[in-house]
């Protein structure tokens, strides 16, 4: 999508077309995801949508990108969510191993935390801890997800990465339905409606219903493109 906190690297490409040492982000992200025996792709298009096109992909494009969520694009590709799948944002570079890890998770919902957050948001200068979706952990559960959860009682990152076995998806699916209908014009979670609402809404909308999300703790092995600092530091820390 477009960030405009890496203007002008964005400007003309979608970020997930930034290259990182001759690869683009999305490139680097669907190398991890064949390489782990997954051959059916999604990506949900929208800003300069006609730049993406790889093959053997399937999309589908979200016309009002301008104006809505992660959520909102996401539910483009509903029709995908009939059995088992991955999610992931599309500005993370990601080690496979983490993938492979979380492929293995037999969870109904899981997501993957970063434990080592602190310390690499510490050595950040321009970013705020305000910007970084934390979870919250009781009993080995996420009880709350989100942005404005206090750093010194947070668990770790979510990275913007998981995935859902069919009934996961089904309460997916059955939550956005009932989240269209109570807050189409009202506050959701830490969105102002549910058109605009981030992935992380979703999550605490499911939690809510006291439905199990699980975590899978990693210490490190991506980095997300937010600013020229992370672009910089993508390209010194990616190794190929």
């Amino acid at each position: 999508g477009h960030d405009k906190r890496i203007e002008p690297l964005n400007e003309d490409i979608p970020k997930c077309l930034l290259d990182v040492k001759g690869k683009t982000i999305l490139e680097r992200q669907i190398e991890n995801i064949r390489s782990c025996g997954i051959k059916d792709i999604v990506i949900i298009k929208g800003y300069k949508q006609e730049l993406i096109d790889f093959p053997d992909i399937k999309y589908y494009i979200n016309p009002d990108f301008e104006n809505t969520g992660i959520v909102s694009s996401l539910f483009f590709a509903r029709e995908e969510m009939n059995s088992d799948f991955i999610f992931l944002y599309s500005d993370i570079i990601f080690d496979k191993r983490l993938l492979e890890k979380l492929l293995k998770n037999n969870a109904e919902v899981c997501l993957v935390a970063d434990l080592d957050w602190k310390e690499r948001y510490n050595e950040r200068v321009k970013r705020s801890t305000g910007e970084v979706e934390l979870i919250k952990v009781t009993k080995d559960r996420i009880n709350k997800i989100g942005k404005n959860i206090n750093p010194k009682t947070a668990h770790g990152e979510f990275i913007g990465l998981a995935i859902f076995s069919k009934k996961g998806a089904d309460i997916l699916k059955k939550c956005y339905k009932n989240a269209l209908e109570q807050y189409k014009n009202k506050k959701f979670h830490e969105a102002s409606s549910i058109a605009t609402a981030y992935f992380t809404d979703m999550i605490q909308e499911i939690i809510d219903t006291n439905f199990q999300i699980n975590h899978l703790d990693v210490y490190g092995d991506w980095i997300e493109i937010d600013t020229f600092e992370d672009y910089r530091k993508a390209w010194s820390e990616v190794t190929s």
